[in-house]
């Protein structure tokens, strides 16, 4: 038997032994990998996943997952381990912008094993409990070498990662790229239909036969759900006082509900319907244009988006949405609020037609029986026509009945007695 032989039959070493432990641990990982992020549709549970996996790999003490925002080329906090709900969507930074930035920009990973917050290229976000951190890995996320967001890895204490680890971060990092742009597209499709249905609820509206009152309340109470708001109401302008006042709110709070109007130029509502555009306000609490901080802090009240109701170039009044967080209105929020809004003043003018037509219907019908009560009191009294109004205008008003109703009564009295 050759040499070449007896080594190729020659146990395998320790070394090898190791290589082949880890080699087989890359491939339950990446199986890992592929069952859970490929097996859903949900962001969240997408996100989740990586998150847990990424912890697992690198033995990080934290975990954070930021998603690229096309529309502003920002990077934007998305989930993390620890949680933080309140950073989620408020937390962003440019593309090159920090560790995180650098790491996306160059589309290779960024690895410091200490001393993290000494890098030149290192930015500080207070409110990110894991910018204290020692050392530092964030992998970016591609797919077909387009970038989707990065992944960070946090030590508290000083930690070198190796190769190996890298490695295997950075192939999971590439294969969960096209699930995350397939839950990120599922996500968008699902709230398109939602809005959608939406629009098309407010719709039918526009055609209904319902009363101002319900429509307004079904406005606020749609868009309160759509947009996740913590308040959402609606103030109509009184074009002769030159206000706005609360016409309908999902709020159940009677401090919310019985603010005073608000004058056109006044406020935020005021500002965005003299200035006719949408208006974000990232504090109520501390905007000195909000008039009411102080309702804004018992109500627990933040970011408010406000976009005027309009008919051509004319307002009607405004839809403001409140969030108990700061918080920032992407263009697409507020866009989706114009649509709402858009929809909501036509339901407003048509239903103050619809109601104004009614009005004069039922004032015709009303002059036609006044007319017709007059006629008899006339034939059988020998009245003159102005008399004979007189006469049933003094009985309305002893009587504290409409006119109609006087008229109707002389009517069916003479129907009864055999007259006309």
């Amino acid at each position: 038997m050759n040499a070449k032989a007896h080594r190729s039959r020659a146990p395998a070493g320790p070394r090898d032994q190791e290589e082949l432990r880890s080699l087989r641990r890359r491939l339950d990982i990446l199986q890992q990998v592929t069952r859970t992020i490929w097996g859903t549709l949900d962001l969240e549970q997408v996100l989740g996943a990586i998150i847990e996996v990424a912890k697992e790999v690198t033995a990080a003490d934290s975990v954070i997952v930021y998603l690229l925002d096309r529309e502003t080329d920002e990077l934007v906090f998305r989930a993390s381990s620890p949680a933080h709900p309140e950073l989620v969507g408020r937390v962003r930074l440019k593309v090159g912008e920090g560790l995180t930035g650098s790491a996306a920009k160059a589309k290779e990973p960024v690895v410091i094993a200490e001393h993290a917050r000494q890098d030149k290229r290192f930015k500080y976000f207070p409110n990110v409990p894991e910018d204290a951190s020692e050392a530092f890995l964030a992998v970016p996320i591609l797919r077909r070498g387009i970038l989707v967001g990065v992944v960070n890895a946090h030590r508290q204490k000083r930690h070198v990662w190796d190769p190996d680890t890298i490695d295997l971060i950075a192939t999971i990092a590439q294969q969960v790229g096209g699930a995350i742009e397939n839950a990120v597209l599922y996500e968008e499709t699902r709230k398109r239909a939602e809005q959608l249905d939406m629009i098309s609820k407010l719709s039918g509206a526009v055609v209904s036969g319902n009363y101002l009152d319900e429509i307004l309340q079904l406005i606020v109470s749609l868009t309160a759900n759509q947009m996740k708001s913590r308040i959402c109401s609606l103030m109509l302008l009184n074009e002769e006082a030159g206000d706005l006042v609360i016409a309908a709110t999902q709020s159940l709070s009677e401090g919310y509900r019985n603010k005073p109007p608000i004058k056109v130029g006044q406020s935020i509502s005021g500002i965005a319907v003299r200035d006719r555009k949408p208006l974000v306000v990232q504090d109520v609490q501390a905007d000195p244009r909000y008039a009411y901080p102080d309702v804004a802090k018992a109500e627990g009240l933040r970011s408010l988006l406000c976009v005027p109701m309009m008919i051509q170039d004319r307002p009607l009044g405004v839809l403001n949405v409140y969030t108990p967080e700061p918080h920032r209105f992407t263009d697409e929020e507020v866009q989706l609020l114009q649509t709402i809004a858009n929809q909501a003043a036509v339901a407003i003018q048509n239903t103050r037609l619809l109601t104004e037509t009614l009005k004069m219907r039922e004032a015709l019908e009303a002059r036609k029986v006044i007319e017709r009560a007059k006629g008899i009191l006339q034939r059988e009294m020998g009245l003159s026509e102005e008399k004979a109004f007189r006469l049933l205008q003094k009985k309305s008003m002893d009587s504290c009945k409409p006119m109609k109703e006087i008229a109707e009564a002389i009517i069916l009295a003479a129907e009864m007695r055999g007259g006309k």
